[in-house]
């Protein structure tokens, strides 16, 4: 090979160098307290200040919040936990509680709980962030918010192998916990799509409402009373110190409600967002 074919081939070479993506990252799981999983690049992003609310501020789920705060402490603890799902009503406090719950363990014994995001999207690539997550050696709670399955989806069979089904299943220092606005994960029309099609009906449905199984622990959360709805408002308006009696306070809240169409954590906190802005103060 001729000096100047070498020389030729060294140039290639670097400039498909420069071409390559840079490698992943190196996962470090003491960086932070909360990170999101990317998978395209694998890539674990430290969360440094997590979008969350005090627990003392969830109201109308003291019995949810009690059972997922028992689970997830006895899984802290190095003691056997099942995985949870969170199902119901939107904006009723399903993701809030799971974020609340980890803060307060969290204080209680600093680092001792990661917590994981991983979107819908990204639940194919599951298995690779479990592989990470084991070779860490940290305890994680492995968050999926709004989980749920459409049409032919067939995500649903990867993640029910990874939760309990599998060969492997989950590592010990994993729990899975997600949220849902479906009960079974799956959309009505995908439940009975496969009932008309299938030799068996019944065994066909069978298999794919078995995903829900896989969570051992199953907490409902619904759209609250009113009573529990000023509760919460005025939890908030506690905790913030908004300069508002309590007779305008309700009639105010209990307008923003029907004009929403339901009463529920969300629309206090969207009413108390408003609230705040048109009496000047912030919110912190």
């Amino acid at each position: 090979m001729t000096t100047d074919a070498i020389a030729l081939l060294s140039r290639i070479a670097d400039a498909l160098d420069r071409l390559a993506p840079p490698p992943p990252p190196a996962t470090d799981l003491s960086a932070a307290d909360a990170f999101i999983w990317h998978a395209d690049p694998d890539e674990l992003e430290p969360v440094h200040s997590v979008n969350r609310v005090d627990l003392d501020l969830l109201k109308g789920i003291e019995r949810q919040r009690a059972q997922l705060l028992d689970n997830t402490r006895r899984f802290a603890d190095g003691l056997p936990a099942n995985n949870a799902l969170l199902w119901g009503a939107r904006g009723t406090g399903k993701s809030s509680l799971v974020k609340a719950v980890h803060a307060v363990l969290n204080a209680e014994s600093p680092h001792s709980l990661a917590l994981v995001e991983i979107h819908r999207e990204d639940i194919p690539s599951l298995p690779r962030l479990l592989r990470i997550l084991k070779d860490s050696g940290r305890r994680c709670l492995l968050f999926c918010d709004d989980l749920s399955f459409e049409g032919t989806d067939e995500a649903y069979k990867s993640l029910k192998a990874v939760l309990e089904g599998g060969i492997e299943g989950r590592p010990g220092n994993v729990v899975f916990y997600a949220t849902s606005n479906r009960r079974h994960l799956l959309s009505r029309d995908m439940i009975e799509n496969e009932r008309s099609t299938a030799i068996n009906p019944h065994e066909a449905v069978e298999e794919k409402v078995s995903l829900s199984d896989r969570f051992g622990l199953w907490l409902g959360f619904h759209h609250v009373a009113q009573d529990t709805y000023f509760d919460i408002v005025e939890g908030y308006v506690s905790r913030y110190g908004l300069p508002i009696d309590v007779e305008t306070l309700r009639a105010e809240a209990n307008e923003w409600a029907m004009t929403r169409g339901s009463r529920s954590g969300r629309v206090a906190w969207q009413f108390i967002q408003d609230l705040a802005g048109r009496l000047g103060k912030a919110l912190v």
